[in-house]
């Protein structure tokens, strides 16, 4: 099958004015960046807006360098309710320059099933990731700012700052970093580093903010670092939200593109999932359901990261409410993957490898039902996979009383959706629905953690050092104890011990780090060799891109595989 941009070529990319008006959306509220990309600036405060659409949400089994095609699965399946007259928007994530570049590739979806135009998400788009690093990065230059005109007997401890500064690329020799060296004409010399902007506190800021005055107020939330008297300072304090807001003002307004077919598009924010909540903005996702019959979005990687995290911090806004039905994805070759099957062997039949790696598919089944809504489990067909594993897949999902159908989108595109949209709308009219919160806000910090860790994981418990328990009382004393948690590991366990493949039982959750993000409004817990800054694999997707002598890039295309670091 060719490759996403020759298959791109094939279809007729539509003026934005065109997908406005399918959308609903008067041309008037359209900032243009070129003839198929804009922002959208809405007459009235979209936090104001009646709902009238039912949101769905796609999620994962536990990812694998095979690709599981969650983003694919969401436009494809957008395309698909269009086929069967319904009024469809899709609202993903933009793309990180990050994983672009670096293990991924690019994330617009795949074969028949992507958003356009590609290269532009891929790279530049907007502008988004770069207004976030910048405003991100003005706070760090004013925290020191303040530091080199007070002293150390100013607002802030110098010893105490925690705010560091991003990058939106791939760069792990800024993990660690000394500034201020060099004498007092450079500020007073502290270790610091930088995290990759996606996981930029600014970022899930912006996506958890229903307007400008909510960004500007959690903004002022950010907590830099502490007082000599031990109490948390605020951005506030040093008068910077304002600023870091006017950076945002353009950021803030959500991004129109299209798919293929001509699907509307709403492609805006990018935290991670593995660090940060991990979903598009809620201000596109409320807009999308003001517009439309069903708005698909997407959270990052499997259940145990982006759908908990989605229901748990995002629903908590009050911002966009529960969906109304969900969609698990699993690919045969994820199954044979965590079945003990070497990637470079997961093209050939394996019925035993899928039957052993469906353990991993179960659990994360389990982690849906825990939430109360009804939920499809999707095979997202590969051109080779064999027609004796697919019937298995489906054998054992109804073995599980599980709703099940092929998805084969990327070949196909919203045709090959069909089958996963009448499931879908099935489970919504037919399925009980009793949404619930994994935990209550009221317990303690590390209780929280723990119920992650044992219900959504499978671990048996939890252990950190005493200084993070440490970390975690003071939070709660300074009054932050009632904020829900986003825990940081990897993605590619249900463990965060990223070789533990399948579902890993009887271990423990070992939590290595605890910070703050006051102005988001959640408590981060880094558990395993997390990083909040990648790094580049062994052979990184830059070494793929390249751009011709009339102006063409390539090379931005998903590869099948690739290494795990």
């Amino acid at each position: 099958m060719p490759d996403e941009r020759e298959i791109a070529r094939g279809y007729a990319i539509k003026p934005i004015e065109e997908i406005a008006e399918r959308a609903g959306i008067p041309v008037r509220c359209l900032e243009k960046y070129g003839p198929f990309k804009a922002k959208i600036l809405w007459p009235r405060p979209i936090k104001d807006l009646p709902l009238k659409g039912k949101l769905i949400m796609v999620t994962a089994m536990t990812p694998t360098p095979a690709g599981e095609g969650k983003t694919t699965t969401a436009i494809g399946l957008a395309d698909a309710l269009g086929h069967l007259q319904n009024k469809a928007i899709v609202a993903v994530r933009e793309p990180s320059l990050g994983p672009v570049f670096g293990l991924k590739g690019g994330a617009t979806g795949g074969g028949k099933a992507q958003v356009v135009p590609r290269d532009d998400i891929n790279l530049h788009f907007t502008g988004d990731m770069h207004a976030v690093t910048a405003a991100h990065n003005l706070l760090a230059a004013m925290v020191d700012n303040r530091l080199h005109f007070d002293g150390v007997c100013g607002l802030i401890d110098c010893r105490t700052v925690t705010w560091k500064r991003v990058l939106d690329m791939d760069d792990r020799v800024l993990r660690d970093v000394v500034v201020g060296i060099g004498g007092p004409l450079r500020g007073i010399a502290r270790e610091t580093g930088f995290d990759i902007t996606a996981a930029s506190e600014v970022m899930a800021i912006l996506c958890l903010s229903a307007d400008l005055k909510e960004l500007k107020e959690r903004l002022g939330n950010i907590v830099i670092g502490y007082g000599q008297d031990g109490k948390p300072v605020f951005a506030r304090q040093i008068r910077a939200e304002g600023a870091m807001a006017a950076l945002l003002k353009d950021a803030i307004k959500p991004n129109l593109v299209q798919t293929l077919e001509g699907t509307p598009a709403l492609v805006h924010g990018g935290p991670f999932a593995n660090i940060a909540h991990g979903t598009n903005s809620v201000i596109s996702t409320r807009l999308g359901l003001s517009l439309a019959d069903f708005v698909v979005t997407e959270t990052g990687f499997g259940s145990d990261l982006g759908a908990e995290k989605f229901f748990d911090i995002v629903v908590r806004t009050g911002h966009i409410p529960p969906p109304e039905a969900c969609v698990l994805v699993a690919t045969l070759r994820a199954l044979k993957l965590h079945g003990g099957v070497k990637l470079g062997d997961i093209k050939a039949e394996n019925i035993g490898a899928v039957e052993k790696g469906f353990a991993n598919l179960e659990k994360h089944m389990e982690n849906m039902a825990l939430y109360g809504l009804p939920f499809v489990v999707a095979l997202n067909r590969f051109p080779d996979d064999g027609t004796k594993e697919i019937d298995r897949f489906f054998e054992l999902c109804w073995r599980n009383k599980a709703r099940a159908a092929l998805s084969d989108v990327y070949g196909q595109g919203g045709r090959g959706g069909v089958e996963l949209a009448r499931e879908v709308l099935k489970a919504i009219d037919e399925d009980s629905r009793d949404f619930r919160f994994l935990y209550p806000l009221d317990l303690p910090l590390v209780s929280k953690i723990e119920i992650i860790a044992r219900k959504i994981y499978g671990a048996s418990g939890i252990a950190m050092e005493g200084k993070i328990g440490r970390k975690l009382r003071r939070m709660e004393e300074d009054g932050f104890g009632k904020l829900p948690v986003c825990i940081a590991k990897t993605q590619y366990s249900l463990s965060a011990d990223d070789e533990a493949l399948g579902r890993p039982e009887g271990f423990t959750l070992i939590v290595t780090d605890a910070s703050l993000s006051a102005g988001a409004g959640f408590v981060v817990a880094c558990c395993g060799d997390i990083m909040t800054m990648p790094g580049l694999p062994n052979a990184p997707a830059a070494e793929k891109v390249d751009i011709t002598d009339d102006g063409e890039i390539v090379g931005l295309s998903r590869t099948e595989e690739r290494r795990w670091k």
